[in-house]
């Protein structure tokens, strides 16, 4: 779940989880009310205003959650999926973010629930403590559980998700593979060197930006097979070339710049 500051990505996971009500309409987590105890005892959360209780070890924290829990998994693979290895026997005071992060995020996970929802986990951590995390998050659908992850950073939306929505004041503004949702906005770019000049270039059907990059031409197209073969005809000593698929982060500027204008 994708969207700018205020968009309304925390709100949403708050109606679903049912900590809060809806003013209007209806929020549905396996068809019933998230406010249902049962449906409580199928989902986990991690949020960003998640805290624990300092005067407890972590490990003291994690059993006492588990017991919440009709069929919790075992202690150690809990504290194995977050990334733990001294931290169980440590008081959860003294940690700094990157560890309470993972304590919130064994939180989440350990009463092996159907669903879970992730806001911003990895928020507070190292690039190799993230990717790490993302490891374990990926066992998640792997093991049958559907996962709700809010993020800043694009990449890890790009990494993690089968499926991404972006909203923007309230609104879904897009719905796909992040394929799609790249295909949809941004389509492809292509680089490369040619005796043509850029007005030339621009003025070709299929392009829709063009810039200098270190010597090259960096071409955004919406069909780049077509715009390739058009290249070649006109420069056949064309050289360097390279097509790539446009960044997530690239499609999501374009639709929330696209619906603030």
């Amino acid at each position: 779940l994708l969207g700018p500051n205020g968009a309304g990505k925390t709100t949403a996971v708050k109606l679903l989880l049912g900590l809060l009500t809806p003013t209007s309409g209806v929020a549905r987590v396996f068809g019933q009310d998230p406010r249902f105890p049962a449906n409580r005892r199928r989902t986990g959360a991690m949020l960003q205003v998640g805290r624990v209780p300092e005067t407890l070890k972590v490990r003291e924290h994690i059993d006492l959650f588990s017991s919440y829990y009709p069929n919790p998994l075992p202690i150690p693979q809990t504290h194995a999926a977050a990334g733990h290895t001294d931290v169980p026997h440590r008081l959860n005071g003294p940690h700094s973010g990157g560890p309470k992060q993972r304590v919130l995020f064994a939180q989440a996970i350990c009463g092996d629930p159907d669903l879970v929802f992730l806001d911003e986990p990895t928020v507070g951590l190292d690039v190799e403590a993230r990717r790490g995390l993302w490891e374990h998050i990926r066992t998640l659908p792997q093991r049958g559980k559907s996962v709700l992850l809010t993020t800043h950073y694009l990449e890890e939306a790009d990494a993690l998700a089968s499926r991404v929505v972006v909203i923007n004041k309230g609104r879904i503004v897009a719905n796909g593979s992040p394929a799609e949702i790249k295909r949809q906005t941004s389509g492809r770019k292509v680089r490369c060197a040619t005796a043509l000049s850029p007005a030339e270039v621009r003025s070709l059907r299929t392009v829709t930006q063009i810039s200098n990059a270190a010597g090259l031409l960096e071409i955004q197209t919406t069909d780049s097979d077509a715009l390739v073969r058009e290249l070649l005809r006109l420069d056949p000593t064309l050289t360097n070339l390279e097509v790539t698929t446009a960044g997530l982060e690239e499609a999501f500027l374009a639709l929330t710049q696209k619906e603030t204008v």
